[in-house]
C-alpha cells in the first residue's frame, strides 16, 4: 500500500505543485503550508519529483517563519498570475520581471547529476526556494507550456494543471474526476 501524500502533487511541476498547496475541502479553502513543518513536508515530498530539491535541501533544513511568510506571499502572486493565464488573459511583462528579480536574489550554479544538468540556486534558503520556483515558471513560459494551463472543471476546486492534449477536464481523477462520476452514478440510481 502506498504512503498517503499530504499534498496533491498532480503535475510534477514545482511551480504548479507549489500553487496547488492551496485546496478546497468541503467548500472551504485550506492552506496546506500553514506552518514551518508544512514547508518541510512539502519540500520532502517534492524531492521525489525534482532533482534540484533533492540535491539542494536536506532533511535538516531550517524553515523559519520568514521563509513561510515569503513563500505564502510569492504563492499568492503566482496564483493570481497563473489564474489569469488559465483564463486566457496572458502573463504580464511585470510578472516576468518579478520572476527575474526573484532569480537574481539567488542566481544559479549548475551540477551534473545522472547525465543531467541540474540548476542549483545559490543564496539564503528563502531566496533559493523562491528562485527555483521562479526559474520553473520562466521555463514554462519559454516552452509555451502555460498556453495549456487549465483550471479543474470542478467549480469548487482551485487546482491548476497543464493539459497539452487538450482533453483533460479534472485536476485528477482521484481528486475531482471520480467524485463527479460517483455523483452522476448516484443521481442515476435515485432516478430508477
Amino acid at each position: 500500500m502506498s504512503e498517503m501524500k499530504k499534498f496533491p502533487l498532480i503535475t510534477g511541476i514545482i511551480s504548479l505543485d507549489f500553487i496547488n498547496t492551496e485546496v478546497v475541502r468541503r467548500g472551504q479553502r485550506h492552506n496546506l503550508l500553514s506552518s514551518e513543518n508544512d514547508v518541510k513536508d512539502w519540500l520532502h515530498e517534492m524531492k521525489d519529483y525534482n532533482p534540484t530539491i533533492s540535491l539542494l535541501f536536506t532533511d535538516e533544513i531550517e524553515v523559519t517563519n520568514l521563509l513561510l511568510n515569503e513563500l505564502l506571499t510569492f504563492r499568492s502572486l503566482l496564483r493570481e498570475a497563473f489564474e489569469a493565464i488559465a483564463d486566457r488573459k496572458g502573463a504580464s511583462s511585470e510578472f516576468l520581471g518579478l520572476l527575474e528579480k526573484k532569480i537574481e536574489a539567488a542566481p544559479f550554479s549548475f551540477k551534473v547529476s545522472e547525465h543531467q544538468i541540474i540548476p542549483l540556486p545559490v543564496g539564503k534558503i528563502e531566496d533559493s526556494i523562491i528562485s527555483l520556483i521562479a526559474y520553473d515558471v520562466i521555463k514554462l513560459v519559454e516552452g509555451k507550456k502555460l498556453n495549456s494551463l487549465k483550471r479543474c472543471s470542478n467549480p469548487e476546486c482551485v487546482l491548476l494543471f497543464i493539459d497539452e492534449g487538450g482533453r483533460r477536464k479534472w485536476c485528477s481523477m482521484k481528486i475531482c474526476g471520480n467524485r463527479k462520476k460517483v455523483a452522476r452514478y448516484q443521481k442515476k440510481e435515485k432516478g430508477r
